[in-house]
């Protein structure tokens, strides 16, 4: 089997609630995500999805998606899309950095290979632990009033895990993360995710203000040093995510005892292989985990879907849902949140079906002759 062609559709995904915002004043409105296609000589086509949280989040933008696959799809022509180690050795060396843009290629040939298997991802990545996957809901940054007010709204949907978005202001963040807790119910979790946006002295004045909470305490700061120190400064349990972008520094933190758990990101890692990678490695140490990826639509929380549902339980923290935080479905039977769980498809590859009436035509088509 070899691939044929390589096309890229973009696809316009806006909010049901308008406006997402986090850290340092960042907000999206309107997500700009790529929907990859892999064809094949025998007919059978993958897709995989990578969607940036915009320009601002991390090392990774909508454009860079398309213009990388411009650049990395005519080395792939040819190639075996069942050889997934092989096929990321080639990206890799055809493409220095840039994981996000080797992403949907990824994903796309893990849908071919349990296509051509006749089994769901999911199964070809260690098998399915448990019935479902739970969920969080990320609480956009609002005042402390309205963020508690949301969290008893999508407490309502069966959502029991809560992502607050703080990273601003410590003194609004300390009532934020307050008034939050003080809605929380036997067996949910609170989260307050800094996404980087406190400074190292900011972070300590935070997590000592909310000492008597129950409350987890997620990337503070923007480097792994600074937050390492404020790790160090509380007994809270802590959670890393930006900093977490190869093996070499999941090893490094779990050597440090940098971190409680672990968030893994599928295109910030650079697809499905090398985020098992990292998920297996994770298991190995004992370290718990939150599975997703920056954004997307159906075909990223498929992705999500099978290596959360992959997962041995325990191992497992969290997921997400991104496809019910968009009013635009891109493709038909991607799994779907039911009282804040969601199940990963049974059909082979990840189970959907692109929706080509919403995708229109490809902005970018890599064949032989490029």
């Amino acid at each position: 089997m070899k691939i044929t062609r390589i096309l890229a559709y973009r696809v316009e995904l806006p909010l049901h609630e308008t406006t997402y915002k986090w850290s340092g004043g960042k907000s999206v409105t309107v997500f700009d995500s790529t929907i990859v296609a892999v064809e094949t000589d025998a007919g059978i086509t993958g897709y995989g999805e990578v969607c940036p949280l915009g320009p601002f989040y991390l090392p990774a933008y909508a454009e860079g998606v398309r213009a990388g696959l411009k650049e990395l799809g005519p080395q792939l022509i040819g190639c075996d899309p069942r050889e997934l180690g092989k096929l990321n050795n080639l990206m890799d060396s055809a493409l220095k950095g840039h994981p996000y843009v080797k992403s949907g290629i990824d994903i796309a040939c893990w849908d071919i290979l349990g296509k051509v298997c006749g089994l769901p991802v999911c199964a070809l990545m260690g098998g399915r632990y448990g019935e479902s996957i739970r969920l969080y809901r990320a609480i956009s940054q609002e005042s402390p009033e309205e963020m508690a007010a949301n969290v008893a709204k999508y407490r309502e949907q069966g959502y029991s895990r809560f992502q607050l978005k703080v990273g601003g202001d410590p003194d609004v963040d300390i009532d934020r993360i307050h008034a939050v807790a003080a809605q929380m119910k036997a067996g949910e979790r609170l989260v307050a995710d800094a996404n980087t946006g406190w400074t190292q002295h900011e972070a300590v004045r935070v997590v000592r203000a909310v000492r008597n909470l129950d409350v987890y305490i997620e990337q503070p700061c923007l480097t792994y040093e600074e937050c390492l120190a404020v790790r160090r400064s509380t007994d809270h349990p802590f959670v890393l995510d930006e900093n977490i972008d190869s093996l070499d520094v999941l090893l490094r933190a779990k050597s440090d005892l940098a971190m409680d758990l672990v968030n893994l990101k599928i295109s910030k890692l650079g697809g499905l292989t090398k985020t098992k990678q990292a998920r297996d490695l994770c298991i190995s140490m004992g370290i718990a985990m939150t599975l997703e990826d920056s954004w997307g639509g159906d075909i990223t929380t498929a992705a999500i879907a099978h290596l959360a549902h992959s997962t041995p339980e325990k191992f497992r923290f969290t997921s997400t849902d991104f496809n019910s935080y968009v009013t635009v479905s891109h493709a038909e039977h991607a799994p779907q949140r039911e009282n804040g769980f969601m199940k990963a498809g049974t059909a082979p590859g990840l189970g959907i079906e692109p929706r080509m009436n919403v995708m229109g035509r490809p902005v970018l088509v890599v064949d032989s002759t490029n």
